[in-house]
C-alpha cells in the first residue's frame, strides 16, 4: 500500500512538473502578430509590431510598407528594439510618397504559423483592423473615407433596409389604407418620417438606448396593431380619424430599428453626420418608392372601377398581416431568453 501511494506521488510529481513546462509553452505559441501602423502625418508612418518570444530572434517578421504605385515606402528611422519579456517589439517609421496601399509581414526563414492582428489608426481618426490567418502575410488597406463615399455607401444601405424590411412595409400599406385620402396620407407620413428620424439619430448616437429584441417585438406589435383596427373597420376610433398619432407614435420605435441597422454595420469614425444623414434619406427614397407603388395600384384599380372588389379583400388582406405579425411577435419574443 505504502509503495503504491509512493508511485501515485511520483507520477503526480512528474505531471506537474510536465504541465508547468509546457503549458505556457502551448499558451504563447497561441498569441498572434500585432502590427499598429499609426500615421503620425500625412504620408508618415509609425510602424510597431510584436512577436510572442515563442519565435526565434533569428526568424523574427519584417514589416514593409507597399504605397499606391506598388513601390516600397522609404524607410526614415532604422528600427528600434523596446525590452519586454512578453514579446519582441520593434519600432521604425516610414514616408509614403503616394497612397499607402499594402502591409507585407514577411520572416526570414519560415512561417511559424501564427496568425496576425493589423491596425491602421490614420491623422483623420479613421481606425481600421483585420486578423489574418497564418498563411496570409499581407493586408490590402482600406480606402479612405471621403464624404461622397460614406453618402453613396449609407444612401443605398438604407433604400436597401426599407425595401427588404417587410415589417416596416407592412405598417406603411396598412397606415396608407387607415389614411384613405391623399392629404391624410401626406399627414401621416410625414409625421412618420419626423418620428423615425428622430430616435434614428438619437439612438445611433447613444443618447438613448433600448435592447433591439424589444424593439422588435414592439414593431411587429405595432403591425398587429393596425392590422386589427382595419379588420373591426370602427372609423370611429382614434386610428382612423387621427392615423397620424399612430404613425408618429409607432414611428420612435420604427427609428430605434432603423438605427440597430446601423449600429451592426457601424458608423464611420470621420463622416458620422454624412451617414446619419444619408442613410436616413435611403430610408426615405425606399419608403417613397413603396409608397408610389402602392399609390399606382390604388389608381390602377379606379381605372379599373374594381373598387368594391378591393374593399372586400381588405379585410381578408388585414388578417393576413395579422397572422404574421402575431408570428413575428412570438419569434422575436422567444429571443428574449437568448
Amino acid at each position: 500500500m505504502q509503495k503504491r501511494l509512493i508511485r501515485i506521488c511520483h507520477f503526480l510529481s512528474a505531471f506537474i512538473l510536465l504541465y508547468g513546462v509546457v503549458a505556457p509553452l502551448r499558451a504563447h505559441e497561441a498569441r498572434p502578430v500585432a502590427v499598429l501602423i499609426k500615421e503620425a502625418a500625412n504620408g508618415i508612418f509609425e510602424v510597431r509590431w510584436q512577436v510572442p518570444p515563442s519565435v526565434s530572434s533569428n526568424n523574427i517578421p519584417w514589416v514593409t510598407l507597399i504605397s499606391g504605385d506598388t513601390r516600397h515606402c522609404e524607410p526614415l528611422t532604422a528600427s528600434r528594439f523596446l525590452y519586454d519579456p512578453a514579446a519582441y517589439t520593434q519600432i521604425r517609421s516610414w514616408q509614403c510618397v503616394t497612397e499607402l496601399h499594402e502591409v507585407a509581414l514577411s520572416y526570414p526563414l519560415f512561417n511559424p504559423s501564427l496568425s496576425s492582428v493589423m491596425r491602421l489608426q490614420r491623422i483623420s481618426g479613421e481606425v481600421h483592423s483585420t486578423v489574418m490567418e497564418p498563411d496570409q502575410t499581407r493586408w490590402k488597406i482600406p480606402a479612405r473615407e471621403t464624404p461622397s463615399g460614406v453618402a453613396a455607401d449609407y444612401f443605398e444601405l438604407g433604400v436597401h433596409h426599407i425595401l427588404s424590411g417587410v415589417d416596416h412595409l407592412l405598417f406603411l400599406m396598412c397606415l396608407l389604407i387607415i389614411s384613405a385620402t391623399w392629404r391624410r396620407i401626406l399627414i401621416t407620413v410625414t409625421g412618420f418620417t419626423l418620428a423615425h428620424s428622430l430616435t434614428l439619430a438619437l439612438s445611433a448616437l447613444g443618447y438613448i438606448q433600448m435592447p433591439v429584441t424589444a424593439v422588435e417585438a414592439i414593431i411587429a406589435l405595432s403591425i398587429l396593431f393596425v392590422a386589427t383596427e382595419i379588420a373591426r373597420n370602427r372609423r370611429d376610433t382614434l386610428t382612423w380619424r387621427h392615423p397620424i398619432t399612430v404613425s408618429s407614435s409607432f414611428g420612435l420605435l420604427h427609428g430605434m430599428g432603423f438605427a440597430a441597422t446601423l449600429s451592426a454595420t457601424g458608423l464611420p469614425q470621420t463622416e458620422i453626420t454624412t451617414a446619419l444623414l444619408f442613410f436616413n434619406l435611403g430610408v426615405e427614397a425606399g419608403q417613397l418608392l413603396a409608397i408610389t407603388g402602392a399609390l399606382c395600384l390604388v389608381l390602377s384599380i379606379r381605372l379599373l372601377k374594381i373598387e368594391q372588389l378591393m374593399l372586400r379583400l381588405s379585410k381578408p388582406f388585414a388578417y393576413s398581416v395579422g397572422i404574421l405579425a402575431s408570428f413575428l411577435i412570438w419569434q422575436r419574443v422567444g429571443l428574449f431568453w437568448y
